[in-house]
Parts: C-alpha cells; sequence; structure tokens
C-alpha cells in the first residue's frame, strides 16, 4: 500500500528545480524572474554530443550557471536545502517515493492528461493525429503521471508543425502557466478524468517508414524526427516532406515523389547514410537511382 505523500504548500517561495532539455529552460528562467527563490538545480549529468567530442552539460545546467544557480546531478540533495517543494520538467528520471515523501514536487507534464502519461507526449500525440494538446501542470505522485491537476492549457497542433516546434510552444506555455499557479495558488487540484494512454519513448525502429501507410501518417513519423528509409542497402532520412495527391506502387520514387499506400509523399529534405542533409532533388540528381528506383527494399 502506497503512503500517503504531502501536499505542497499553497504559496511556495523556496523552490528545488529538476529538468534537463532545452524544453525545461524557460520554466527556470520565469521562476527566477517571478522572484522565487532557486536553492539547487538537479539535472541529468554531462554527457557526450559525439563519440570524439568532450562531455557538456544539459541545457538547464547551462542555463543555471547563467543563472547563477547551484547545480548538482544528485535528486536526493533536493531534500537538503530545505525548500518549501520541487518543480519538475522534463528530468528525464523517476523522483523516488523516498524522496517524494519528504518533499512535494508538481510537474510541468506537456499533454493533457490522462492522455499521453509518459516519456515522449508531444511525439506520440503528432504520430496519433491529435488534433490538440495541451500543457498540465500536475501533483507528482509515485506512480506515472497520475497525480492531480491544478491547472491546464490547450494548444493546437497545427498539420505540418513537427516535434521540435511544438515543444518550444508548450514548453512557453507551460512556464507561463506553472507561474500563474503558483502565484493563484496550489489549492483544490482536480483528478484526472478520462481514459490514459500511455506516451512510450519514441526508439529508431518506430520511425522506420513504411510505405504501405497513407502518405499523410507516414508524413507524421517524419514530423516527429528521425524518420528513415533504405535506398538498396543504405539508409536514407527524410527531414521534410509534404503529402501530395496521386497513387502508385507503395515505395516506388519518381522524382521526388513517393508512392505510399494513400497518395503521394513530396521529399523536400533528406540526408543519405554518411553525408550531410540536402534538398531531395539535389539527392535525386546525383545518386544514380536507376530508371525504376523504389526505396524501402
Amino acid at each position: 500500500m502506497k503512503s500517503e505523500l504531502p501536499e505542497p504548500p499553497e504559496h511556495p517561495k523556496s523552490i528545488v528545480f529538476l529538468g534537463t532539455p532545452e524544453a525545461a529552460v524557460p520554466s527556470l528562467r520565469k521562476l527566477v524572474e517571478a522572484g522565487f527563490e532557486i536553492p539547487l538545480v538537479i539535472t541529468m549529468p554531462d554527457r557526450r554530443r559525439s563519440r570524439r567530442s568532450a562531455p557538456t552539460g544539459t541545457a538547464v545546467k547551462q542555463a543555471a550557471s547563467e543563472l547563477g544557480l547551484r547545480v548538482s546531478e544528485n535528486a536526493a540533495e533536493a531534500l537538503e536545502v530545505g525548500a518549501d517543494c520541487g518543480v519538475v520538467v522534463a528530468f528525464g528520471q523517476l523522483i523516488s517515493e523516498e524522496i517524494l515523501s519528504k518533499l512535494p514536487m508538481i510537474n510541468v507534464h506537456f499533454s493533457l492528461l490522462p492522455k499521453w502519461r509518459g516519456a515522449a507526449p508531444v511525439e506520440r500525440a503528432i504520430l496519433a493525429g491529435d488534433e490538440t494538446t495541451g500543457v498540465c501542470i500536475m501533483r507528482l505522485d509515485v506512480d506515472l503521471d497520475t497525480g492531480p491537476i491544478y491547472s491546464s492549457h490547450e494548444a493546437a497542433i497545427g498539420d505540418d508543425v513537427t516535434a521540435p516546434e511544438l515543444t518550444k510552444e508548450l514548453a512557453e506555455i507551460g512556464a507561463n502557466e506553472l507561474v500563474s499557479s503558483l502565484r493563484r495558488g496550489l489549492v483544490d487540484p482536480s483528478p484526472q478524468l478520462g481514459t490514459p494512454s500511455l506516451a512510450k519513448k519514441i526508439t529508431r525502429s518506430d520511425l522506420k517508414l513504411d510505405w504501405r501507410l497513407p502518405a499523410v501518417q507516414l508524413n507524421r513519423f517524419i514530423r516527429v524526427g528521425g524518420a528513415w528509409t533504405t535506398n538498396d542497402s543504405s539508409v536514407l532520412k527524410v527531414h521534410s516532406a509534404r503529402v501530395v495527391p496521386g497513387e502508385g506502387s507503395p515505395g516506388a520514387l519518381e522524382n521526388d515523389l513517393v508512392a505510399t499506400g494513400s497518395d503521394l509523399l513530396q521529399l523536400l529534405v533528406v540526408q543519405p547514410e554518411g553525408k550531410n542533409r540536402l534538398a531531395a532533388r539535389d539527392w535525386i540528381n546525383g545518386a544514380r537511382l536507376g530508371s525504376h528506383p523504389r526505396l524501402g527494399l
């Protein structure tokens, strides 16, 4: 049986911030601008961006350093600074029940809960073809994204918006909603209502383009980022495309148009294996594809 977790104070003044990627930075900056005391920022460890590069700090670590804030990579240190509560934004690691039992925390989550609980809510919303998403300010619970909600803000998902673009928009919305919630007071959160769905982490295999699917669905994979197919035995990444009317045998490539299960996908920006990204027409002009090229074989 789970233990009862403490409620955050109605008007916290001292806040430990836990976050890692660029999407968490607007919330950190807004908290500082609003005058909240941030005695500690906790983020994930430095990591290499490539095999030959030196380890570099996370976006949150870099922002915290600019703001003159103390930074740690140990979540347990959240209990050592006498803060009123913690704020979590895309931290990248579950907070233990031991910590939550001693320090209440709220979370900025990039979906309208209980839809898309988990690690990849923005990407899963795009892949599902959702027309709207949003941000929830919620109390952190032991279970994944199940806590009650203090406030939420809905946002439309544009037909052509990419996951990075949507994440950036939601990060700004979430930062403003976070500060507004803290100023109003953390009282009477509402339980999550509706059928939950899980936003599992996106893997490379999830993003392989199956040309038997409709073009509109394939373009969602491309908008998420990391979509790929094959040309003969080589990997071809597809960074940008658009849906156009037409038909053909799935995978067949004519000029810059690929036939799919429904309609055509016009390739705009691609990246051949081992090379930089380039305009699809430039790739096609120099690739020696033969008389009847087909992708995905």
